[in-house]
């Protein structure tokens, strides 16, 4: 436990919105500029193996929030929420005196808007989802027009792609305005002479880019647009989900369209990269030491971006599942290095508990990567684990990812030492027969299939 006498570290958590892993300049992308996110990567630990609870938003973030998997914490579809008064990471540590600040998206459904929060700011679209609303009418309800939500197709969204300004946009600019306010009035209070420099803080800058509408200013667009590699002519896989939400190049969109929309994703990246830097300055402006702070980056899941000639996220593929994660805390870990284990999203609660000296609650799916932070990686259970629609599972252990999906009970067994591109269904083939005789005993430990564990706790870790 920290001593009475030494404060606490203050936390930046800086989060997008499907953001593929590698689409990134610390991921070795020649392409795109995120000088902002690989300075901080040089400085900290880059997870090169990191894995969404779900890949798709809202029970992803649920997921990270509480440190459980989907069907722990049961938020395993669109809509569904965390129990009001939940045990999040900033529950957690508003109960060890931090000043916990949210500025932007949470994406929380239910009526607890705050999820352990002390403050948030701004730049989310904040709303109770009806499920939520209490004695609701449901007939009321069923009168309105689009009561079931209005969605634009995939193939109309790569079409609309290009240069512009939309809502997205404009929300992430007023989610780091509230933040640079907030450390403006933290840490500086030139009016009141109140700022608060010594009380502990944790602040997460979340914002929505590069989730589609894939709009971004022209001069990115068009620095982007002759510079990128779209993907085309991809091999769409003949499994049921897999393949789903394809667009079909030259029927439900052109060469050019395609590549227009990759463009404006990629100016999107940079754009998100731009405001974290506004934060990153003001911080130093303020006086703040950036060594002394703890620093992380990730994103909620990856973007598809019509790779396997599909696009959006909800998929077990890398572009889907893998998310950026990197963790900085120069003044403590020398930084400077990547980690190939698997680590999970979920890993998070209990890594920054550990990192500001917290005790951990019981029953998470949460693991400490701190010795990883320190160049240790004795011990760890080699696995992720990520859920759809609490039908469809996904164990990533090694180089091995096994998915189950219950619709047709079918499995899928990718390799990616062996293939990397993920377009070999290995799970008949005799040579992996007793890693998935493994995996299928994993996934009935963790609630999936037939047979599977009835009385389904966590994930035993």
């Amino acid at each position: 436990m920290c001593s009475m006498n030494k404060r606490r570290p203050n936390i930046l958590f800086l989060m997008c919105d499907e953001h593929r892993a590698d689409v990134s300049g610390f991921e070795g992308n020649k392409i795109i500029k995120t000088p902002n996110l690989d300075r901080i990567a040089k400085q900290g630990v880059v997870f090169r193996n990191a894995y969404t609870p779900s890949p798709v938003c809202v029970p992803s973030r649920q997921s990270m929030m509480s440190g459980q998997l989907p069907k722990t914490c049961k938020c395993q579809c669109y809509g569904e929420d965390l129990k009001p008064g939940y045990m999040t990471f900033a529950k957690r540590f508003s109960q060890y005196a931090y000043r916990t600040v949210c500025a932007g998206k949470l994406h929380h459904m239910g009526t607890d808007q705050m999820q352990g929060w002390r403050q948030r700011i701004c730049g989310d679209d904040i709303h109770v989802h009806r499920e939520y609303v209490e004695n609701r009418v449901i007939e009321e309800f069923y009168k309105l027009p689009g009561f079931y939500g209005k969605k634009w197709s995939d193939a109309k969204e790569v079409k609309r792609a290009g240069a512009g300004k939309s809502r997205i946009n404009f929300w992430d600019e007023y989610t780091v305005q509230g933040a640079l306010n907030f450390i403006e009035d933290n840490f500086v209070s030139t009016y009141y002479d109140k700022e608060e420099p010594d009380i502990p803080v944790f602040l997460k800058v979340s914002l929505l880019q590069p989730h589609y509408p894939y709009t971004a200013g022209e001069d990115k667009f068009k620095y982007y647009l002759n510079r990128v590699e779209p993907y085309l002519d991809q091999p769409v896989s003949d499994h049921w989900f897999l393949g789903k939400k394809q667009v079909v190049q030259d029927v439900d969109a052109s060469k050019r369209e395609i590549r227009r929309a990759t463009a404006a994703y990629y100016a999107m990246v940079e754009q998100a990269d731009e405001l974290f830097g506004r934060v990153l300055r003001d911080l130093e402006n303020a006086n703040q030491d950036l060594n002394e702070w703890i620093i992380v980056y990730t994103s909620d899941h990856g973007e598809m971006l019509g790779e396997h000639g599909v696009w959006e996220k909800m998929k077990f593929y890398e572009a889907s599942v893998r998310v950026p994660l990197i963790i900085s805390w120069p003044e403590r870990f020398a930084g400077g290095f990547h980690v190939d284990r698997n680590v999970n999203l979920c890993d998070l609660f209990a890594t920054l508990c550990d990192l500001a000296d917290i005790p951990v609650p019981n029953g998470l799916d949460s693991r400490s990567l701190v010795p990883f932070l320190a160049g240790q990686d004795a011990h760890w259970n080699d696995e992720s684990i990520s859920q759809f629609n609490g039908e469809n599972l996904m164990i990533k252990q090694g180089s091995l990812k096994y998915q189950y999906y219950a619709k047709d009970q079918s499995e899928v067994l990718f390799d990616l030492e062996n293939d990397p591109k993920e377009l070999i269904n290995f799970i008949s083939d005799e040579k992996y027969l007793k890693d998935v005789l493994y995996l299928r005993k994993r996934r009935k430990e963790l609630g999936f299939g037939n047979n599977s564990d009835p009385d389904y706790v966590n994930a035993g870790y």
